[in-house]
């Protein structure tokens, strides 16, 4: 019941335990092209989405060195840990970061992107979270693709626990980058990494002057359009799972998952304020799909109370940063059901006693 890893389904797991296939060979190509044209539909996109073997902070290092350059400006959106982590990469690579902070748990505030896009001509992109799995924050992506979309600022989203379970139009919002990962909605292990670019973001790539090699986008675009292949060697049984994933998930519909994941989130929600619980997002509108992140007057020490409960089958995550100890964050992505909220509820009720 964590935000990702997700619980694998059983039919995917057996297609991963199949032998594995050769990457250079016309089964893995026909695979890999059916799979890529698949995750057009996730990020509701035309244009053509890569596939790296990653965790998603590789791919958020890979769209930073392939669409700025050193020095240029770039606005940081930060609502919690991952914004922070958008901070501290493009800092590696010596970017100019003009960073809008929030507390942990709030989202941004539009007028303050205005401002900072009025008094920075010289603003090169913006880069924020979609899902901030640190506090289960679903920041509103659209209304700043808004701001962008006639200009040549860059909106480079991480949407890793995002995708799939809230709504996400990269075409229709006017995104520039959007990146995702395998282990969230997408029922898989970890390992995959996905990202889609406009075509504002590859005219920037040929721009771009910082250091690159394994995560050089163009050649990505390059092997998939030419060969039907990765550049370099995949994670093959992860690909093949992804397939599969692919197939369940187009089955059922996306708008069926969101609807579905909503009332379950809302679901687990209620439950827990009958607890004695708080909402951390304490704005209902700034509540996403991916997780419910709650606090609680009468415990001390949340990780110990999740320690509890994860002897008993149930594993949740705790709070990070400064908030380590201090929230409980319970995942609704994947493939839970009714059945195993209620159990997890069932199991905090035995350690609240």
């Amino acid at each position: 019941m964590t935000p990702g890893p997700t619980n694998v389904p059983e039919e995917i797991r057996k297609k991963m335990a199949e032998d594995v296939i050769h990457h250079r060979m016309a089964d893995y190509k026909k695979l890999f092209s059916d799979v890529s044209e698949d995750l057009k539909h996730f990020f509701k996109t035309k244009q053509e989405v890569l596939t790296l073997t990653c965790s998603g902070t590789g791919v958020m290092e890979a769209a930073v060195v392939n669409l700025f350059s050193k020095k240029e400006k770039v606005l940081v959106i930060n609502t919690g840990n991952f914004g922070q982590r958008f901070v501290e990469i493009a800092t590696t690579y010596d970017l100019d970061v003009v960073e809008l902070k929030y507390n942990w748990g709030s989202t941004y505030d539009l007028e303050e992107v205005k401002k900072i896009i009025l008094n920075n001509p010289d603003l090169k992109g913006i880069l924020m979270t979609h899902s901030e799995t640190s506090t289960g924050v679903l920041n509103d992506i659209q209304s700043v693709g808004d701001l962008t979309k006639d200009t040549d600022i860059l909106l480079v989203i991480d949407s890793i626990s995002g995708m799939v379970v809230n709504p996400l139009e990269f075409d229709l919002w006017s995104l520039d980058c959007v990146i995702a990962g395998s282990q969230k909605g997408f029922l898989l292990p970890p390992g995959l990494a996905f990202v889609a670019l406009s075509e504002k973001a590859k005219k920037a790539m040929e721009r771009s002057n910082l250091p690159k090699f394994y995560f050089d986008l163009k050649k990505y675009i390059k092997f998939l359009k030419e060969k039907q292949q990765n550049p370099y060697t995949p994670a093959i049984t992860l690909v093949v799972g992804l397939k599969c994933a692919c197939d369940l998930l187009l089955k059922e519909g996306l708008d069926s998952i969101q609807t579905k994941h909503t009332k379950l989130r809302k679901y687990l929600g209620k439950e827990l304020i009958k607890l004695g619980f708080e909402y951390f997002v304490k704005d209902e509108k700034a509540r996403g799909n991916t997780l419910v992140a709650v606090t609680h007057k009468k415990i001390e020490d949340m990780d110990k109370f999740r320690g509890i409960i994860d002897k008993n089958g149930i594993s949740i995550a705790g709070g990070q940063g400064n908030y380590a100890g201090k929230l409980l964050r319970i995942g609704c992505l994947g493939k839970i059901t009714k059945i195993e909220i209620d159990r997890t509820i069932e199991e905090i009720k035995k350690v609240l006693v």
